[in-house]
């Protein structure tokens, strides 16, 4: 079943949205070359107790998840694309980094992620990365009143394939609103003009997110990270977005920034 969201409600998603965004933004300047991974989970963290939030992570146990997570930020390297988990790794020149943050505030529950290069980027990874969020920028696009959800799939997959990529189909965007993970389910590849008409009141996490010359995974033995099947890098970008009638409300961005 689908939750349409009065203004108001939006509003209320919006106010978690901006921590959300918040957050990414800090783990994006303090990504340096030396950090540790646990260094960055232990910031987000601390902003979480101190605003008062709650992780959506933190004892989540989905099927495909090897007993609860215990972690509040997803940190994914390199070949490793979603569901990281932070370890003791310090950071190199040259890693690819994607953060992928939900929280609830008030009962409300916003979701991001974005990717970054520590140190000097090498231009394959600036493309991929870059190609990730145009895809996001383009599925936002398209999240209309009248449109249908295909519209919103087939407008990520275009930039995807424009750029050469591969897509993945097994793990993709979602709706979201009191909880993390609501109906309706969004992959980043499908046909414009198919499935469920999109109405306002309707809220999303769009996430792109690609692998350079794959579209299989595999699980780490920690039963939660997933990496390319091939090792080649990877990149992740997402929003929360609301539908309204005057057109898609980024509820996460980031600031200054045009995503």
């Amino acid at each position: 079943m689908i939750e349409l969201k009065s203004p108001a409600e939006i509003e209320r998603m919006r106010t978690t949205g901006q921590f959300v965004a918040q957050v990414l933004s800090e783990l994006g300047e303090l990504a340096d070359v030396g950090v540790n991974l646990l260094d960055l989970e232990h910031h987000v963290r601390n902003q979480i107790r101190r605003r008062g939030a709650q992780s959506c992570y933190w004892d989540y146990s989905p099927s495909f998840g090897k007993g609860p997570f215990r972690n509040v930020v997803c940190l994914s390297v390199n070949d490793a694309v979603l569901h990281g988990l932070p370890h003791d790794y310090a950071l190199r020149d040259g890693d690819v980094v994607s953060m992928d943050l939900a929280v609830g505030i008030d009962g409300w529950v916003a979701d991001s992620a974005r990717t970054v290069i520590v140190g000097t980027p090498a231009d394959d990874d600036l493309r991929l990365v870059r190609a990730t969020e145009e895809a996001l920028t383009a599925g936002i696009d398209a999240a209309r009143p009248g449109n249908r959800l295909g519209d919103v799939s087939a407008a990520i997959e275009g930039v995807a394939t424009g750029y050469g990529y591969p897509i993945n189909t097994e793990f993709g965007g979602h709706g979201l609103g009191r909880t993390m993970h609501e109906d309706p389910h969004v992959p980043n590849k499908g046909r414009a003009g198919r499935g469920l008409r999109l109405r306002a009141g309707m809220t999303l996490a769009l996430e792109p997110w690609l692998a350079r010359t794959t579209d299989r995974i595999v699980f780490d033995p920690d039963g939660w990270t997933i990496r390319s099947a091939d090792g080649s890098r990877t990149a992740h970008s997402e929003h929360t977005v609301a539908i309204t009638d005057d057109g898609p409300l980024v509820l996460t961005r980031r600031p200054s920034t045009a995503a």
